[in-house]
């Protein structure tokens, strides 16, 4: 993958998108919070537009054939493929996922562990100078008051830096080693993949040639697994339609009901791709669903709504937390 937010470190900083505000680590640290460059005139200030920034990114990467949203790097069997923060050991969400992905397969990091400078610093380890990092965003919440008088909160777009930890010196971090297997041969069950979709609740069927969720029935109808290359294919496909059921009216609630071939449902399809790639990461398999038809309208959408994206990883994180603290409350029934 190609492109990304990125920022320059000589120490502070590193970042990766498309040709995005760089920092030099060593020189003052910028104003990232606000997102803003410095003033090219007197009394002018600019502003980077995050949201168009990052859509430009997205685009430009769908339009040299790469997905964003697909894990660069492969996971040991049961091992989580999403990115997290190496101090918290917290998972990254939402858009975040894919700004972190498209980062780690453009520089190459077998690591999916990233620390901010402070972070680094506050455990012993160091930036190597020249290093460049990846600028990720959070909301932050501003309270005003609308034209009523009233207070209202209202969301505000931030951005801060981010290193892989494969950028830091002094860390003390197990070595990451990649498998150099072949693929499988044939179909080898996944234990843990399995009880995850038994664990769901999920009416799943194995039948026919194709694969959909029906909202009439509630029903998950998957072609049967002897007709996948190999099991990843099949979870794939499995995730990708559980995405699509946790959105249903008594779940979570997504607009269902759109015309096949529309823009809604091209949406709807995004979103299931992307809960589908955060699963099969949390997962720590490997494979994907292809749905390259859609990508002509998701590229029309990015062009004309630039916070299209944000809105399909949010609807996308949502699932995918969904279903892992879904099955988590019944392995816990199924214990007690």
């Amino acid at each position: 993958m190609t492109n990304s937010i990125q920022t320059q470190a000589t120490h502070p900083n590193t970042a990766t998108l498309p040709a995005g505000p760089k920092t030099q680590a060593g020189s003052p640290k910028p104003d990232i919070s606000k997102s803003k460059r410095k003033p090219r005139a007197k009394g002018k200030k600019s502003y980077t537009d995050l949201y168009q920034e990052i859509t430009d990114q997205v685009i430009a990467a769908l339009e040299n054939g790469v997905k964003p949203w697909v894990c660069p790097w492969e996971t040991s069997n049961g091992g989580s493929g999403l990115p997290v923060n190496f101090d918290t050991r917290k998972a990254y969400s939402g858009i975040n996922v894919l700004l972190l992905w498209c980062a780690a397969s453009a520089s190459g990091f077998a690591s999916s562990s990233w620390l901010t400078f402070k972070q680094a610093i506050a455990l012993g380890g160091c930036v190597r100078k020249g290093e460049k990092g990846t600028r990720i965003i959070f909301y932050k919440m501003l309270e005003k008051e609308n034209s009523q008088g009233d207070k209202e909160n209202i969301p505000m777009l931030k951005s801060f830096t981010v290193f892989n930890v494969e950028q830091i010196d002094g860390l003390n971090i197990e070595p990451v080693t990649v498998s150099d297997t072949d693929a499988v041969n044939g179909f080898e069950a996944l234990e843990h993949v399995e009880q995850f979709f038994i664990n769901t609740g999920a009416n799943i069927t194995e039948k026919g040639e194709s694969a959909f969720f029906r909202p009439s029935t509630d029903e998950i109808v998957l072609p049967s697994r002897e007709r996948f290359t190999d099991a990843a294919n099949f979870y794939a496909t499995g995730c990708h339609e559980l995405t699509h059921w946790c959105g249903a009216k008594s779940r979570l609630d997504r607009p269902m009901r759109n015309k096949f071939g529309s823009e809604d449902y091209a949406f709807e399809e995004l979103i299931a791709e992307l809960g589908c790639s955060f699963l099969m990461a949390s997962l720590g398999v490997s494979g994907e669903v292809q749905h390259e038809s859609y990508i002509a309208s998701w590229l029309k959408k990015l062009h004309n709504d630039k916070r299209y994206i944000f809105k399909a990883a949010s609807a996308a994180s949502k699932a995918h937390r969904y279903l892992v603290e879904l099955t988590e409350r019944s392995a816990l029934e199924q214990v007690a």
